[in-house]
C-alpha cells in the first residue's frame, strides 16, 4: 500500500500549548520506518503550514478562539488531502483535534466526485461535539465533530461546500468526558457513541461489529485517533487527560480489528503533546496503534 504522511502541526484550537511538536514527535518514534517494514510504500509530505500562537493575538471571534488562522489551515489541509491520488492512504498527524475538519473534509472529497458517503470512526475521550454556543472555553478542538455535520459557525462547517458528513455514518469509541449542552447536541443528532462503560460491558470486539454493520452502507473510513482516548497511564502526553480510558491492548485490538476490515481508507493521529510526555511514550504508542491498523500482527 501507498501511505502518505502529512503533519498539521496546529495549536491553536486547545487551551493548552505542546500538540505544535506531535508530528515532529510521532516521525522521531520511526512512523515511517515502522511503516515501511511491514512493506508499504511511505512518502512524507511534511507539513501544512500552521500559524504560530504567540505571533497572533488571542482573538476571539463569534464565541470561537483563533478562527482565522485555524480556517487557513484547515482550507489547505483539504486542498492537500484531497488532492492526494485514490490509490494513497493518508496518514494526517495533529496537532490538536481541530485539524480534523480539514482531514475528514480533504479525505471525503478525494476522488470522490460522485459523493459517495464516508463514515467517520472517532477514538476519543470526548465527543467534540460542541458549537459555539454550547463550548464553555471557546476552544475550537472541542468542536470539529459538529462542524462536520454542518452545526456551528458556517465558514467551519462549509470547508467542503455542499459535501457534509451524515450524523448516523458517525461513531464514536471511548467516550468517557461530554459537556451538558455537547449532550444534548449528541442526543438530537442522533450519533452512535459507545462510552466507556460500553467498552466495560461489550468489548471491543462486539463494539466493532457494531460500528462495521452500522456503517456498511458508506464506501470509505476515516479513523480518527485522539491519543487522550488511551488511558493517562498508557499515553501521558496529552493535553486533556481523563482518567479510565483505553487500555493498551483494547487500543490495538481495535485497530487490528478494524484493519482485518479491509475497509478503512485513512487515518488521523492527533493531540500528542510532548511538552507533557515521559521519553516520547505518548508517540511511540501512537506509531504502534497506527501499525497495527495498517497490517501489524502479533504472528
Amino acid at each position: 500500500m501507498n501511505v502518505s504522511i502529512l503533519g498539521i502541526p496546529m495549536d491553536l484550537g486547545a487551551g493548552r500549548r505542546g500538540v505544535d511538536m506531535g508530528p515532529s514527535a510521532l516521525r522521531n518514534a520511526h512512523l515511517a520506518t515502522r511503516l515501511r517494514e511491514l512493506g508499504h510504500e511511505v512518502h512524507d509530505l511534511g507539513d501544512i503550514g500552521v500559524a504560530l500562537p504567540e505571533t497572533l493575538d488571542k482573538h476571539e471571534e463569534a464565541g470561537l478562539v483563533f478562527l482565522e488562522p485555524i480556517l487557513d489551515a484547515c482550507r489547505s489541509t483539504v486542498g492537500r488531502v484531497a488532492e492526494l491520488p485514490a490509490d494513497t492512504f493518508p496518514l494526517t498527524l495533529g496537532g490538536d483535534h481541530s485539524v480534523a475538519m480539514g482531514t475528514v473534509t480533504g479525505n471525503a472529497l478525494r476522488g470522490n466526485p460522485a459523493g459517495e458517503r464516508t463514515g467517520l470512526i472517532w477514538v476519543d475521550a470526548h465527543t467534540d461535539y460542541n458549537t459555539p454556543r454550547s463550548s464553555p472555553s471557546g476552544n475550537i478542538h472541542g468542536m470539529p465533530v459538529a462542524h462536520l455535520t454542518g452545526l456551528g459557525d458556517a465558514r467551519l462547517s462549509g470547508l467542503g461546500g455542499p459535501w457534509q458528513l451524515r450524523p448516523e455514518d458517525i461513531v464514536m469509541i471511548g467516550i468517557r468526558s461530554v459537556d451538558r449542552h455537547e449532550r444534548d447536541l449528541l442526543r438530537e443528532a442522533g450519533i452512535q457513541a459507545y462510552t466507556m462503560k460500553e467498552v466495560d460491558q461489550m468489548g471491543i470486539t462486539r463494539i466493532v461489529e457494531e460500528t462495521l454493520e452500522r456503517l456498511s452502507g458508506v464506501t470509505r473510513l476515516h479513523v480518527s485517533f485522539d491519543a487522550d482516548a488511551l488511558d493517562p497511564s498508557v499515553c501521558p502526553g496529552v493535553g486533556t487527560p481523563v482518567p479510565g480510558g483505553l487500555t493498551y491492548r483494547e487500543g490495538h485490538l481495535l485497530m487490528e480489528l478494524l484493519s482485518e476490515s479491509g475497509r478503512v481508507t485513512s487515518m488521523d493521529i492527533v493531540e500528542v503533546n510532548p511538552v507533557l510526555d515521559l521519553h516520547n511514550q505518548t508517540a511511540e504508542v501512537m506509531v504502534g496503534m497506527a501499525a497495527s491498523l495498517l497490517g501489524q500482527r502479533i504472528l
